[in-house]
Parts: structure tokens; C-alpha cells; sequence
């Protein structure tokens, strides 16, 4: 039986623990909260244990003699885990999404193949799943260059909601930080990065309806690096509602996203506009997550479009964040994967993961082969 430490015991890391311990894996969780952690244990019936993930020794003491561990710790924390699942040999992924951490977290990827274990960041939705997705799409096109790929990728409420259209998916630090940060492309096959909130362009996605995309940082990741040289441009982007791509770009030019301190009061207005995104937007209600992915070649064409929605036990971004995972973790607990560190598209291909969604209700259907 694979033994399987989940770090982080929120809304996602819950359908880690879930679908691990349906799996069949002996699971531990931990979390900073003592509440929290025994709340959880008795949900799932699994062991649990209270730690401080800034505290190195403390993490490498939980995860000794683990097979797996899934971390669902905020990203800043990323490479300390990865770190102590390397001085444990035991094998590690997250759901990422910061690309300066994943760049420090592949530079252990000397250390992880002589533990013979294997890191993998990034193994979330997007990035993540779609990443994968794409990755087939490009591989179906067969040897030659690829002209174009994209991503675009939304978790929505199932219904607009306000004027921004949007509720609270996950805590609004990361939200900010996907509409602050470079995003990285390529174009004419060159790698390269743009500016986020920009691209606007619509959508219409079967059984949705019209929606927007723009550019947003950290869903690409490694696959601007691991393409270039066969793709010629490549970009990823987010899906919203209409309208809602314009008023953050807007927050943005107003210098809301800035992060520095006032010189009487010490605040951010990026902690003022995190504030109150966190006390104003609704958040909980039914979702919907979306991924369309494409490769184009001259005359040839494929795609994936994926839609899911709430299970009534969990969200639809929670399963498509969480399960990519826990399904590559059980891969990893069966030594299915190489040792060293990747990212998740580089560690798995969709021939692998998408059968291992199926039982949970996540499909991709396949769009086509001809251009339009």
C-alpha cells in the first residue's frame, strides 16, 4: 500500500484526501491548525498531524518513510517541501502555479534522480491538466512544426455573478498574482514573455456561451521551454465572463496590484484591492471549469475541450485541481514515474492520466482534425 502525506488541508487538499484514500492509499494528513487537522482526520478517517511547513526539520519528520507527498501548501512554500522530500526520498508534487518557484524546484532534478525519486510541480489544472492535454495535442500533429498552440482555461460561477461576473475560486493572493506577473509565450518560435490582462479576445465555448480570454501568468509553464524549437507560437490564457478582463486591467493601471507599503499606514494596495476581493466577492456557489486546448499544423488540427462541473461534494475547480494529482501520485506510489524533476506535461502524457480520471467523472473530448 503507497502511504501518502497530504500537505494542507483546504477546500482542494480535501479532494486529495478524498480521492487518495478512495484509491486505496494509506494517507496522513497535516496542517498548522490543530482544529483543522482532527475536523479532517475524523471526515476521512485517516491519521493527522499538526506541523509548520516553514519548519524544515518538522516536514522532513512527517514525511520519513512516506511513499508520496502531495502538497497543498501556498506555492511560497514549494521548494522548502520539495527540498525535504528529497533528503526523504519520497516522491513529490504540488499544484503549483508560480513559475519562479517551479524553476527552483526543476533545479532539483540531480538531487531527485539520486534519491531515485521523482519531483513534479505543477500538477493542478493549469497548470497541469490542460497542460497535458495540450502536450497530446502537439503529439497528434505527428513529427514537423507545429504553427500555433493554445491554452484557455476559466473556473467560473456556473452563472455570472456581479460586475466582475466572477466568484472567489481560491484565495485572492494567487488570483492577483496570475494578473500581475509576465506571462511567457512563444512567438515565431521564439520564447518571450507579454504583459498580463492583455490579448483580450472572445469565445464561444459549446454549451457556455460567449466568454473572454487574456493573457495571465504561471498556466503555460515549462511548455514555452519544452516547445520551442518545434511550435511557433504559443500562448496561454484565462477564461472570464465579458467585461471582466477589461475592469482588472483597469485596477492594475490604477496601481492597485502595487506592492508598496504607504510610508504612514505600512499598506500595500495590493493588500487594500486583496482585502477587498476576499470581504466583497461572493464565493461557494455552483462553478463550472472549462479548458479548451488546440494545435494547429498547416491543414491539420487537434484539439480537447473539457468541461466540469460541481459533484455536489466538491467543486468543479477543486476535482480538476485536485484529482490530475492524486492520480499522478498513485502512478508515483507504483514507481511509474521517472525519477528527477518535471513538470507535470513532462511527467505524464494524457494516454496515462486520462484514464485515470475517468472513474472520477473528468473527460476531454476531442475536437477535430481538420483546420477550421
Amino acid at each position: 500500500m503507497t502511504t501518502t502525506v497530504v500537505l494542507g488541508t483546504g477546500i482542494v487538499g480535501e479532494a486529495a484526501i478524498w480521492d487518495l484514500v478512495r484509491r486505496g492509499h494509506d494517507v496522513r494528513i497535516a496542517d498548522l491548525d490543530p482544529d483543522t487537522v482532527d475536523r479532517v482526520s475524523e471526515r476521512y478517517a485517516v491519521e493527522g498531524d499538526t506541523v509548520d511547513v516553514s519548519d524544515g526539520a518538522s516536514v522532513r519528520h512527517l514525511l520519513d518513510g512516506a511513499d508520496v507527498v502531495v502538497s497543498a501548501v501556498p506555492y511560497r512554500f514549494g521548494q522548502a517541501v520539495a527540498e525535504a522530500a528529497v533528503a526523504t526520498r519520497t516522491h513529490y508534487c504540488d499544484f503549483g502555479g508560480n513559475p519562479s518557484v517551479v524553476a527552483t524546484q526543476l533545479r532539483l532534478g540531480a538531487a531527485a534522480r539520486d534519491a531515485e525519486i521523482a519531483v513534479v510541480p505543477d500538477c493542478g489544472l493549469a497548470p497541469g491538466l490542460a497542460n497535458v492535454l495540450a502536450r497530446a495535442d502537439v503529439g497528434a500533429l505527428g513529427d514537423g512544426t507545429v504553427d500555433r498552440v493554445t491554452l484557455r482555461v476559466g473556473a467560473l460561477p456556473a452563472e455570472p455573478v456581479g460586475a466582475l461576473g466572477y466568484q472567489l475560486a481560491f484565495n485572492p493572493v494567487g488570483l492577483i498574482n496570475e494578473y500581475a506577473e509576465p506571462c511567457e509565450i512563444l512567438s515565431g518560435g521564439h520564447h518571450t514573455e507579454v504583459e498580463p490582462l492583455t490579448g483580450i479576445e472572445s469565445i464561444s465555448v459549446p454549451g457556455i456561451g460567449e466568454l473572454e480570454a487574456f493573457h495571465t501568468a504561471g498556466g503555460s509553464s515549462s511548455l514555452p521551454r519544452l516547445l520551442a524549437g518545434r511550435v511557433l507560437d504559443l500562448d496561454y490564457k484565462t477564461l472570464r465572463y465579458p467585461g471582466h478582463g477589461r475592469i482588472f486591467a483597469a485596477m492594475r493601471e490604477l496601481g492597485l496590484f502595487d506592492e508598496t507599503p504607504d510610508p504612514v499606514t505600512g499598506i500595500t494596495p495590493r493588500d487594500v484591492l486583496v482585502n477587498a476581493l476576499a470581504r466583497n466577492l461572493p464565493s461557494g456557489g455552483p462553478d463550472v471549469v472549462i479548458v479548451v486546448t488546440e494545435a494547429v499544423a498547416r491543414d491539420r488540427r487537434s484539439g480537447h475541450l473539457l468541461i466540469d462541473r460541481h459533484d455536489g461534494r466538491f467543486s468543479a475547480l477543486a476535482r480538476t485541481t485536485a484529482f490530475p494529482a492524486t492520480a499522478l501520485a498513485d502512478v508515483m506510489g507504483g514507481g511509474g514515474i521517472e525519477p528527477g524533476a518535471r513538470t507535470m506535461d513532462d511527467a505524464i502524457d494524457a494516454a496515462t492520466l486520462m484514464p485515470l480520471l475517468a472513474d472520477v467523472g473528468i473527460a476531454a473530448e476531442a475536437t477535430g482534425a481538420e483546420r477550421p
